[in-house]
Protein backbone atom coordinates (compact mmCIF):
# COMPACT_ATOMS: atom_id res chain seq x y z
CA UNK A 1 0.00 0.00 0.00
CA UNK A 2 1.90 3.02 -1.21
CA UNK A 3 2.52 5.76 1.27
CA UNK A 4 1.24 9.29 1.17
CA UNK A 5 -2.37 8.81 0.08
CA UNK A 6 -5.30 9.51 2.32
CA UNK A 7 -7.56 6.79 3.70
CA UNK A 8 -6.62 3.65 4.15
CA UNK A 9 -7.26 3.00 0.83
CA UNK A 10 -5.40 1.66 0.79
CA UNK A 11 -3.36 -1.13 -0.26
CA UNK A 12 -0.17 -0.24 -0.06
CA UNK A 13 -1.23 -0.83 2.48
CA UNK A 14 2.61 -0.85 4.27
CA UNK A 15 5.19 -2.56 6.35
CA UNK A 16 8.56 -2.25 7.95
CA UNK A 17 10.18 -5.22 9.57
CA UNK A 18 13.59 -6.80 9.34
CA UNK A 19 14.36 -10.03 7.56
CA UNK A 20 15.32 -11.51 10.90
CA UNK A 21 11.89 -10.76 12.33
CA UNK A 22 10.21 -12.08 9.20
CA UNK A 23 11.93 -15.40 9.81
CA UNK A 24 10.21 -15.55 13.20
CA UNK A 25 6.70 -15.13 11.78
CA UNK A 26 5.60 -18.79 11.98
CA UNK A 27 6.37 -18.92 15.70
CA UNK A 28 4.61 -15.62 16.35
CA UNK A 29 1.52 -16.64 14.41
CA UNK A 30 1.37 -19.92 16.29
CA UNK A 31 0.77 -17.99 19.52
CA UNK A 32 -2.25 -16.17 18.11
CA UNK A 33 -5.76 -17.59 18.25
CA UNK A 34 -9.16 -16.47 16.90
CA UNK A 35 -10.68 -17.33 20.31
CA UNK A 36 -8.12 -15.45 22.39
CA UNK A 37 -10.80 -13.28 24.08
CA UNK A 38 -13.53 -15.92 24.31
CA UNK A 39 -13.28 -16.09 28.10
CA UNK A 40 -11.49 -12.87 29.07
CA UNK A 41 -13.67 -10.50 26.98
CA UNK A 42 -16.42 -12.30 25.07
CA UNK A 43 -17.99 -9.01 23.93
CA UNK A 44 -14.79 -7.73 22.34
CA UNK A 45 -15.49 -8.62 18.71
CA UNK A 46 -19.12 -7.49 18.83
CA UNK A 47 -18.09 -4.20 20.42
CA UNK A 48 -15.52 -3.50 17.70
CA UNK A 49 -17.85 -4.55 14.89
CA UNK A 50 -20.72 -2.37 16.13
CA UNK A 51 -18.50 0.68 16.50
CA UNK A 52 -16.95 0.22 13.06
CA UNK A 53 -20.32 -0.28 11.35
CA UNK A 54 -21.63 2.89 12.98
CA UNK A 55 -18.57 4.91 11.99
CA UNK A 56 -18.64 3.69 8.38
CA UNK A 57 -22.37 4.33 8.11
CA UNK A 58 -21.74 7.94 9.13
CA UNK A 59 -18.77 8.34 6.76
CA UNK A 60 -17.83 5.61 4.28
CA UNK A 61 -14.32 7.05 4.03
CA UNK A 62 -13.73 5.98 7.64
CA UNK A 63 -13.65 2.35 6.51
CA UNK A 64 -10.75 3.04 4.16
CA UNK A 65 -9.01 5.03 6.89
CA UNK A 66 -9.21 2.21 9.44
CA UNK A 67 -7.94 -0.28 6.88
CA UNK A 68 -5.00 1.97 6.11
CA UNK A 69 -4.21 2.39 9.81
CA UNK A 70 -3.79 -1.37 10.11
CA UNK A 71 -1.58 -1.45 7.01
CA UNK A 72 0.67 1.28 8.33
CA UNK A 73 0.82 -0.36 11.74
CA UNK A 74 2.00 -3.63 10.26
CA UNK A 75 5.61 -2.72 10.49
CA UNK A 76 5.09 -5.16 13.33
CA UNK A 77 1.33 -5.15 13.87
CA UNK A 78 1.96 -3.85 17.38
CA UNK A 79 -0.02 -0.58 17.51
CA UNK A 80 3.19 1.46 17.34
CA UNK A 81 1.55 3.77 14.78
CA UNK A 82 -0.96 4.90 17.41
CA UNK A 83 1.57 6.30 19.88
CA UNK A 84 1.50 10.07 20.30
CA UNK A 85 4.64 12.19 20.47
CA UNK A 86 5.67 13.44 23.92
CA UNK A 87 8.42 15.69 25.21
CA UNK A 88 10.69 12.65 25.49
CA UNK A 89 9.37 10.45 22.70
CA UNK A 90 8.86 10.76 18.96
CA UNK A 91 6.45 8.28 17.43
CA UNK A 92 5.49 7.35 13.88
CA UNK A 93 2.57 9.72 13.31
CA UNK A 94 4.90 12.42 12.01
CA UNK A 95 6.67 10.17 9.51
CA UNK A 96 6.41 11.19 5.87
CA UNK A 97 4.02 8.39 4.90
CA UNK A 98 1.77 9.16 7.90
CA UNK A 99 1.81 12.88 8.65
CA UNK A 100 -1.37 14.64 7.67
CA UNK A 101 -2.82 11.59 5.96
CA UNK A 102 -3.60 8.90 8.54
CA UNK A 103 -7.14 9.10 9.88
CA UNK A 104 -9.41 7.08 12.13
CA UNK A 105 -7.54 7.51 15.41
CA UNK A 106 -10.68 8.79 17.11
CA UNK A 107 -12.63 5.67 16.18
CA UNK A 108 -9.92 3.44 17.61
CA UNK A 109 -9.77 5.54 20.78
CA UNK A 110 -13.55 5.31 21.20
CA UNK A 111 -13.46 1.52 20.80
CA UNK A 112 -10.63 1.27 23.31
CA UNK A 113 -12.57 3.39 25.81
CA UNK A 114 -15.55 1.04 25.52
CA UNK A 115 -13.45 -2.07 25.90
CA UNK A 116 -11.58 -0.69 28.89
CA UNK A 117 -14.93 -0.16 30.58
CA UNK A 118 -16.10 -3.67 29.71
CA UNK A 119 -12.83 -5.61 30.04
CA UNK A 120 -10.08 -3.50 31.63
CA UNK A 121 -6.51 -4.06 30.38
CA UNK A 122 -7.53 -7.04 28.28
CA UNK A 123 -7.91 -6.19 24.58
CA UNK A 124 -4.80 -4.78 22.93
CA UNK A 125 -4.82 -1.79 20.61
CA UNK A 126 -3.02 -3.91 18.00
CA UNK A 127 -5.88 -6.41 18.01
CA UNK A 128 -8.43 -3.59 17.81
CA UNK A 129 -6.68 -2.33 14.66
CA UNK A 130 -6.64 -5.80 13.09
CA UNK A 131 -10.32 -6.48 13.80
CA UNK A 132 -11.41 -2.96 12.82
CA UNK A 133 -9.66 -3.37 9.46
CA UNK A 134 -11.55 -6.61 8.78
CA UNK A 135 -14.87 -5.13 9.89
CA UNK A 136 -14.30 -2.03 7.75
CA UNK A 137 -13.79 -4.15 4.65
CA UNK A 138 -16.97 -6.10 5.42
CA UNK A 139 -18.92 -2.88 6.01
CA UNK A 140 -17.85 -1.68 2.56
CA UNK A 141 -19.03 -4.88 0.89
CA UNK A 142 -15.76 -6.80 0.89
CA UNK A 143 -14.78 -10.24 2.17
CA UNK A 144 -14.46 -11.38 5.76
CA UNK A 145 -11.70 -13.47 7.28
CA UNK A 146 -10.84 -14.95 10.64
CA UNK A 147 -8.62 -12.54 12.57
CA UNK A 148 -5.99 -14.21 14.69
CA UNK A 149 -5.87 -12.52 18.11
CA UNK A 150 -3.51 -12.17 21.03
CA UNK A 151 -1.20 -9.38 19.85
CA UNK A 152 0.39 -7.20 22.50
CA UNK A 153 1.11 -3.49 22.13
CA UNK A 154 4.61 -2.12 21.69
CA UNK A 155 6.14 0.32 24.14
CA UNK A 156 8.13 2.12 21.47
CA UNK A 157 8.01 3.18 17.82
CA UNK A 158 10.49 3.94 15.05
CA UNK A 159 10.13 7.17 13.09
CA UNK A 160 13.12 6.31 10.91
CA UNK A 161 11.76 2.88 9.99
CA UNK A 162 8.39 4.38 9.14
CA UNK A 163 10.14 6.85 6.86
CA UNK A 164 12.31 4.30 5.08
CA UNK A 165 10.33 1.08 4.79
CA UNK A 166 6.95 2.14 3.40
CA UNK A 167 6.92 2.23 -0.42
CA UNK A 168 6.15 5.63 -1.91
CA UNK A 169 3.49 6.49 -4.51
CA UNK A 170 6.35 6.84 -7.00
CA UNK A 171 7.69 3.31 -6.41
CA UNK A 172 8.60 1.06 -9.31
CA UNK A 173 7.38 -2.53 -9.53
CA UNK A 174 10.79 -3.85 -8.50
CA UNK A 175 10.80 -1.59 -5.43
CA UNK A 176 7.32 -2.71 -4.45
CA UNK A 177 8.16 -6.39 -4.85
CA UNK A 178 11.33 -6.01 -2.80
CA UNK A 179 9.56 -4.10 -0.02
CA UNK A 180 6.88 -6.75 0.33
CA UNK A 181 9.31 -9.65 -0.01
CA UNK A 182 11.30 -8.19 2.88
CA UNK A 183 8.24 -8.75 5.05
CA UNK A 184 7.72 -12.30 3.84
CA UNK A 185 4.93 -11.35 1.41
CA UNK A 186 4.80 -12.76 -2.13
CA UNK A 187 4.05 -10.97 -5.38
CA UNK A 188 0.50 -12.35 -5.21
CA UNK A 189 0.16 -11.01 -1.65
CA UNK A 190 1.43 -7.64 -2.82
CA UNK A 191 -1.00 -7.34 -5.73
CA UNK A 192 -3.91 -8.57 -3.60
CA UNK A 193 -3.15 -6.19 -0.74
CA UNK A 194 -2.82 -3.33 -3.22
CA UNK A 195 -6.49 -3.91 -3.92
CA UNK A 196 -7.21 -2.01 -0.73
CA UNK A 197 -6.94 0.97 -3.09
CA UNK A 198 -10.39 0.09 -4.34
CA UNK A 199 -11.55 2.43 -1.55
CA UNK A 200 -10.11 5.64 -0.15
CA UNK A 201 -8.61 8.81 -1.57
CA UNK A 202 -5.20 10.19 -2.48
CA UNK A 203 -3.74 13.65 -2.20
CA UNK A 204 -2.95 15.61 -5.35
CA UNK A 205 0.71 15.91 -4.38
CA UNK A 206 0.99 12.13 -4.57
CA UNK A 207 -0.49 11.69 -8.04
CA UNK A 208 0.43 15.00 -9.74
CA UNK A 209 3.55 13.55 -11.39
CA UNK A 210 1.53 10.62 -12.74
CA UNK A 211 -1.23 12.65 -14.38
CA UNK A 212 1.19 15.14 -15.95
CA UNK A 213 4.27 13.03 -16.73
CA UNK A 214 3.36 9.36 -17.15
CA UNK A 215 2.56 8.08 -20.62
CA UNK A 216 0.84 4.84 -19.57
CA UNK A 217 -2.33 6.66 -18.57
CA UNK A 218 -5.75 6.99 -20.20
CA UNK A 219 -5.96 10.50 -21.67
CA UNK A 220 -9.52 11.22 -20.54
CA UNK A 221 -8.76 9.99 -17.04
CA UNK A 222 -5.66 12.19 -16.82
CA UNK A 223 -7.63 15.23 -18.00
CA UNK A 224 -10.30 14.66 -15.36
CA UNK A 225 -7.75 14.40 -12.58
CA UNK A 226 -5.80 17.44 -13.81
CA UNK A 227 -8.91 19.60 -13.36
CA UNK A 228 -8.58 19.28 -9.59
CA UNK A 229 -4.81 19.05 -9.39
CA UNK A 230 -3.00 21.92 -11.20
CA UNK A 231 0.51 21.23 -12.44
CA UNK A 232 1.97 24.04 -10.36
CA UNK A 233 -0.03 23.31 -7.25
CA UNK A 234 -1.78 26.68 -7.31
CA UNK A 235 -5.41 27.68 -7.75
CA UNK A 236 -8.11 25.66 -6.07
CA UNK A 237 -6.27 22.33 -6.16
CA UNK A 238 -3.31 22.36 -3.82
CA UNK A 239 -1.22 19.38 -2.85
CA UNK A 240 -3.82 18.21 -0.35
CA UNK A 241 -6.73 18.17 -2.80
CA UNK A 242 -8.26 14.70 -2.90
CA UNK A 243 -9.30 12.27 -5.61
CA UNK A 244 -10.69 8.74 -5.24
CA UNK A 245 -8.23 5.91 -5.74
CA UNK A 246 -11.02 4.04 -7.56
CA UNK A 247 -13.25 6.60 -9.27
CA UNK A 248 -15.65 3.98 -10.62
CA UNK A 249 -16.92 2.72 -7.23
CA UNK A 250 -15.06 4.76 -4.58
CA UNK A 251 -16.94 3.46 -1.54
CA UNK A 252 -17.38 -0.18 -2.55
CA UNK A 253 -14.81 -2.83 -1.76
CA UNK A 254 -14.84 -4.56 -5.14
CA UNK A 255 -12.37 -5.38 -7.93
CA UNK A 256 -12.76 -1.99 -9.63
CA UNK A 257 -9.15 -1.13 -8.78
CA UNK A 258 -7.92 -3.87 -11.11
CA UNK A 259 -10.27 -3.09 -13.98
CA UNK A 260 -9.01 0.48 -13.72
CA UNK A 261 -5.39 -0.70 -13.98
CA UNK A 262 -6.14 -2.73 -17.10
CA UNK A 263 -7.68 0.45 -18.58
CA UNK A 264 -4.60 2.49 -17.55
CA UNK A 265 -6.65 4.42 -15.02
CA UNK A 266 -4.54 3.77 -11.93
CA UNK A 267 -4.31 6.97 -9.88
CA UNK A 268 -0.86 6.52 -8.36
CA UNK A 269 2.28 5.70 -10.34
CA UNK A 270 2.85 2.79 -7.97
CA UNK A 271 -0.65 1.51 -8.73
CA UNK A 272 -0.17 1.42 -12.49
CA UNK A 273 3.22 -0.27 -12.06
CA UNK A 274 1.31 -3.44 -11.19
CA UNK A 275 -0.01 -3.51 -14.77
CA UNK A 276 2.66 -2.11 -17.03
CA UNK A 277 4.16 -5.02 -18.94
CA UNK A 278 5.76 -6.57 -15.87
CA UNK A 279 5.60 -9.82 -13.94
CA UNK A 280 2.37 -8.95 -12.10
CA UNK A 281 0.23 -8.23 -15.17
CA UNK A 282 -1.26 -11.71 -15.08
CA UNK A 283 -2.33 -11.39 -11.45
CA UNK A 284 -3.99 -8.05 -12.17
CA UNK A 285 -5.85 -9.54 -15.14
CA UNK A 286 -7.07 -12.46 -13.03
CA UNK A 287 -8.44 -10.14 -10.34
CA UNK A 288 -10.04 -7.86 -12.93
CA UNK A 289 -11.80 -10.90 -14.37
CA UNK A 290 -12.71 -12.59 -11.09
CA UNK A 291 -13.95 -10.62 -8.07
CA UNK A 292 -14.13 -13.88 -6.12
CA UNK A 293 -10.45 -14.66 -6.74
CA UNK A 294 -9.46 -11.18 -5.61
CA UNK A 295 -11.52 -11.36 -2.44
CA UNK A 296 -10.19 -14.80 -1.56
CA UNK A 297 -6.56 -13.80 -2.09
CA UNK A 298 -7.03 -10.47 -0.30
CA UNK A 299 -8.45 -12.18 2.77
CA UNK A 300 -5.59 -14.69 2.84
CA UNK A 301 -3.00 -11.92 2.43
CA UNK A 302 -4.55 -9.89 5.25
CA UNK A 303 -4.23 -12.85 7.61
CA UNK A 304 -0.61 -13.27 6.54
CA UNK A 305 0.18 -9.58 6.92
CA UNK A 306 -1.53 -9.49 10.30
CA UNK A 307 1.07 -11.88 11.67
CA UNK A 308 4.10 -9.76 10.80
CA UNK A 309 6.30 -9.09 13.82
CA UNK A 310 3.57 -9.44 16.42
CA UNK A 311 4.31 -9.27 20.13
CA UNK A 312 2.77 -12.06 22.20
CA UNK A 313 2.95 -13.58 25.66
CA UNK A 314 5.00 -11.46 28.03
CA UNK A 315 6.32 -9.15 25.30
CA UNK A 316 4.93 -5.64 25.09
CA UNK A 317 1.83 -4.66 27.05
CA UNK A 318 -1.91 -4.06 26.74
CA UNK A 319 -2.13 -0.27 26.67
CA UNK A 320 -4.93 1.34 28.62
CA UNK A 321 -4.77 4.29 26.21
CA UNK A 322 -3.77 3.55 22.64
CA UNK A 323 -1.90 6.85 22.31
CA UNK A 324 0.59 6.27 25.11
CA UNK A 325 2.36 3.50 26.98
CA UNK A 326 1.12 2.52 30.42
Amino acid sequence: MASGYRSHGSVLSVFSLSLALAALLPAARAQLSPTFYASSCPVALLTIRTAVRTAVALDARTGASLLRLHFHDCFGCDASVLLDDTANFTGEKGAGPNAGSLRGFGVIDAIKLLLEALCPRTVSCADILAVAARDSVVALGGPSWTVQLGRRDSTTASLSTANTDLPSPASSLSTLLAAFAKKGLSSTDMVALSGAHTVGQAQCQNFRARIYNDTNIDAAFAATRRAGCPAGGGGGGGGGALAPLDASTPNAFDNGYYTNLVAQRGLLHSDQELFNGGSTDGIVRSYAASPAQFQSDFAAAMVKMGGIGVLTGSAGQVRRNCGRVN
